[in-house]
């Protein structure tokens, strides 16, 4: 029997659900109401893409595990290829990372241009279908049949075995839900107060000797202010500086260059200084970091799974959403292979365990501010206290920071980083680290 899934949503998240969807039912439709380019662009519906963006490590063999090719794909498109730990100058806690590989790498590109390439592959699949300037309304079903299809604003009924709910962090679903008398999860919110500036700038060879990319973070509670440049496609540079309860963002070109030399570390501002910018300051403001707690509702809604920021929107600091929302499509096939009609429920337990780490990494390094209110995550002290050591630690020991690296990335599991002799390597690194001395090993 043919069975439809319909999924609300062609950002990340969807088009990676489509293409799970692809391998399970006869039709796959997916729908978005905005005009999706032919070109990568920033669109509308996703404010953000003009901001730089990360795929981790994690997610970017997701990808290329559900596209095979895909990080190849994204290299000739102009991404750029670098180890974390010999290509990105991370600065933080008063001194910069150790130049040493860690085994993990980042491909830079710009957000329109990673989800341009995913899209192409979408469309491309023969049993799905991606309809733009479509908007839905509400959902279809009942009470007791659950969710049937999707409601559009010109009134027509599309009816689906399955609905993928990836409309964002502005999902009305909650709502939709309610209308039909079915359960609606609760949600925590973690208000952060971020605010970041973007730029584009001409990339010539030479640029930036001896590192590849910048990211240079605030030590809380005193710092509050982020820098980055990333070398994306088109040679350019795509740098952005933002921060924690920053209450007037650099609006104009003399703010963003004092934000920048206000940084703890000169590299950016040196380099902004040489740079020749090609593109306005673009400002986006994140109020609060926002999980629903779907995997809590006794009897979820059948018919109806929500996945990426409708289930789990992180500070975008961290670069963490486009690599849970892949890890997340997966857990959603797996679910439906496993259990059928009962998917629902297993999916959101599966999810749940996707995102408690890096909810509780995010949500964490959140808290390290004293103005960012909310519920704080279950041991929130023992992780802030033990995070603080491996940080210092890796600033000396080239080890921990691989190990660290594997499990920021979303590659091993944080069960890692409390084996006892990685512990006790920590803590010895981490005083001598906080005592001034320590080279790197």
């Amino acid at each position: 029997m043919d069975q439809r899934a319909v999924v609300i949503g062609a950002g990340m998240a969807g088009l990676a659900a489509a293409r799970v969807l692809s391998e399970r039912f006869a039709q796959v439709l997916v729908l978005d109401r905005d005009e999706l380019p032919g070109e990568p662009v920033p669109r509308r519906g996703v404010p953000q893409g003009s901001q730089p963006h990360i795929l981790l490590a994690g997610g970017m063999r997701t990808f290329d595990e559900l596209f095979p090719g895909f990080e190849a794909e994204l290299i000739a498109a102009g991404g750029t290829k670098f180890d974390t730990g010999l290509g990105l100058c991370s600065y933080r806690m008063g001194r910069r990372w150790p130049s040493a590989p860690t085994g993990v790498s980042l491909v830079a590109a710009t957000r329109p241009g990673i989800e341009a390439i995913v899209r192409s592959r979408v469309t491309a699949l023969p049993n799905v279908t991606i309809r733009d300037r479509v908007a839905v309304s509400a959902l279809a079903g009942s009470a007791t049949a659950g969710v049937t299809g999707v409601v559009l604003d010109d009134g027509e009924t599309l009816t689906a075995d399955l609905v993928v709910d990836c409309t964002g962090r502005g999902a009305r679903s909650d709502r939709w839900l309610a209308v039909l008398g079915l359960p609606t999860p609760a949600q925590l919110e973690v208000k952060v107060g971020v605010s970041y500036t973007s730029r584009l700038y001409r990339r010539r060879p030479g640029d930036l000797t001896d590192w590849s990319a910048i990211f240079i973070l605030p030590t809380p509670p005193g710092e509050h202010v982020s820098g980055l440049a990333l070398p994306v496609e088109g040679d350019r540079w795509l740098a952005g500086i933002g921060g924690w309860h920053v209450t007037e963002p650099p609006a104009d070109v003399e703010s963003f260059e004092d934000h920048a030399r206000g940084l703890p570390d000169p590299i950016l501002s040196d380099l902004l200084d040489r740079l020749e910018p090609i593109g306005d300051l673009i400002t986006t403001r994140f109020p609060s970091s926002r999980r629903r707690l779907f995997e809590d509702v006794r009897e979820p809604p059948p018919g109806y799974v929500a996945l990426g920021d409708a289930v789990c929107s992180f500070n975008p600091i961290y670069g963490q959403g486009m690599t849970c929302a892949a890890l997340s499509a997966l857990a959603l096939g797996r679910a439906l292979d496993e259990h059928g009609r009962l998917a629902p429920r297993a999916f959101y337990a599966a999810a749940a365990q996707i995102l408690d780490v890096p909810w509780s990494f995010a949500v964490g390094g959140d808290f390290s501010f004293p103005q960012t209110t909310g519920p704080r995550p279950r041991g929130f002290a023992f992780r802030r206290w033990y995070s603080r050591r491996i940080a210092l630690a890796s600033q000396i020991d080239s080890g921990v920071n691989a190990t660290f690296a594997r499990v920021q990335h979303l590659i091993d599991p944080p069960g890692t980083l409390m084996r006892p002799a990685f512990v006790l390597r920590v803590l010895r690194m981490a005083r001598k680290r906080a005592r001034g001395s320590g080279p790197v090993r």
